[in-house]
C-alpha cells in the first residue's frame, strides 16, 4: 500500500523530482544511482507515447528502480495521459502520477489507487480545476517559458494550492521560484544532459544533482 501522506511530505521536503525521459534501459540504474548519490530521492519515468510498447517499456523501468532501491527512492510516472497508464504505474510499484495536463479521470483514478496526483496546468482556471478534481500538487508547466514572475502572479490569489514548477528549472533560478512559494520542482535535461548519459559520465550527474538539491534547500 502506498503511504500517500509520506509521499506528499517528501515532495515538499526533498523538493526535486528527477525526470527520466527517453532513458536507455542499460543506463537506467547507473544514472539513478548517480542521482541518489547527489541527494535526489524521487524519480519520474515518463511514458513515451510515440512507442507502441509505451506502457510496457515505462513500467519495466519503474519496476527495475523500485526493486533496486528497496524503498530508498520513490518512483512514479510522468506524461501520464490515461487511466490505463495510472493503473499500470501503480501495479509496477509507482507511487506518484505526473501529467502534462488536467484530466479529471486520471486524477480520480490516481486518488482511488492511493497514489499522489500531480497534474500539469498553466492558467488559473486549469490550476483551480486540477485542485478541485483532487490533485495533491499542481504542476505549473512550462514554468520556465513564462518565468517566476508569472508563477508569483498566479499564486497571489491561489496560494492555498500547493504547486510545483517544471520546465526550464536550473540551480540559478530555483531561489526565484522558492520565493514565489512553490513546493518543489521537476527537472529533466538541465539535470540529465544527454551527453553525460551517453558517455556514462555519472560523476557529473551526481555533482549536478547535488547543486540542484543545495539550491532547493
Amino acid at each position: 500500500m502506498i503511504d500517500t501522506e509520506r509521499i506528499v511530505k517528501k515532495v515538499s521536503e526533498g523538493k526535486v523530482i528527477a525526470i527520466l525521459r527517453g532513458m536507455p534501459v542499460d543506463k537506467l540504474l547507473p544514472v539513478a544511482d548517480a542521482l541518489y548519490e547527489g541527494g535526489i530521492r524521487m524519480i519520474e519515468c515518463t511514458f513515451d507515447h510515440s512507442r507502441e510498447d509505451c506502457i510496457e517499456a515505462n513500467c519495466q523501468m519503474i519496476r527495475l528502480l523500485v526493486e533496486h532501491f528497496e524503498g530508498k527512492m520513490d518512483v512514479g510516472a510522468g506524461t501520464v495521459l490515461t487511466v490505463e497508464e495510472v493503473e499500470a504505474t501503480v501495479k509496477a510499484g509507482g507511487s506518484f502520477i505526473i501529467s502534462p495536463s488536467v484530466d479529471e479521470a486520471v486524477i480520480k483514478k490516481t486518488r482511488e489507487l492511493g497514489a499522489v496526483s500531480m497534474p500539469g496546468a498553466l492558467t488559473p482556471t486549469e490550476i483551480v480545476n486540477a485542485w478541485k478534481a483532487g490533485a495533491h500538487y499542481v504542476k505549473i508547466f512550462p514554468a520556465g517559458d513564462l518565468g517566476a514572475g508569472y508563477v508569483k502572479s498566479v499564486r497571489a490569489p491561489l496560494k492555498h494550492i500547493p504547486m510545483l514548477a517544471v520546465g526550464g528549472i536550473t540551480p540559478e533560478n530555483i531561489p526565484d521560484y522558492l520565493a514565489c512559494g512553490v513546493s518543489g520542482f521537476g527537472v529533466g535535461s538541465p539535470l540529465l544532459p544527454k551527453a553525460d548519459i551517453e558517455k556514462g559520465n555519472y560523476a557529473a550527474i551526481t555533482e549536478r544533482a547535488a547543486k540542484f538539491i543545495a539550491a532547493a534547500r
